[in-house]
């Protein structure tokens, strides 16, 4: 099992950074649509800041910006997952 997959048993949010309309033609199964831009806006949204948190983007670019801005505001369990495809079992 891979640490991606131990998180996501152990209930990690996984958050797609990408816009709302790419979010809508497909997405990770239960994941949150919170696109890069608005991720400092809504920080409240990622729940507490020692759960972990999985975000992912198309290619990896957009979700690499939005760890590090996590991580700048505290969060201490956050993995960039890279695109969608790279998402377990995508």
């Amino acid at each position: 099992m891979s640490v991606l997959d131990e998180k996501i048993a152990k209930g990690a949010t996984i958050v797609d950074v990408r816009t709302p309309e790419e979010f809508e033609e497909e997405h990770f199964p239960n994941a949150l649509n919170i696109s890069v831009e608005q991720v400092q806006d809504r920080l409240a949204e990622f729940g507490e800041k020692s759960n972990p948190v999985i975000v992912y983007c198309a290619s990896g670019s957009r979700s690499a910006y939005a760890a590090r801005v996590l991580k700048m505001a505290g969060f201490t369990d956050v993995i960039n997952a890279g695109g969608l495809y790279d998402m377990p079992g995508y």
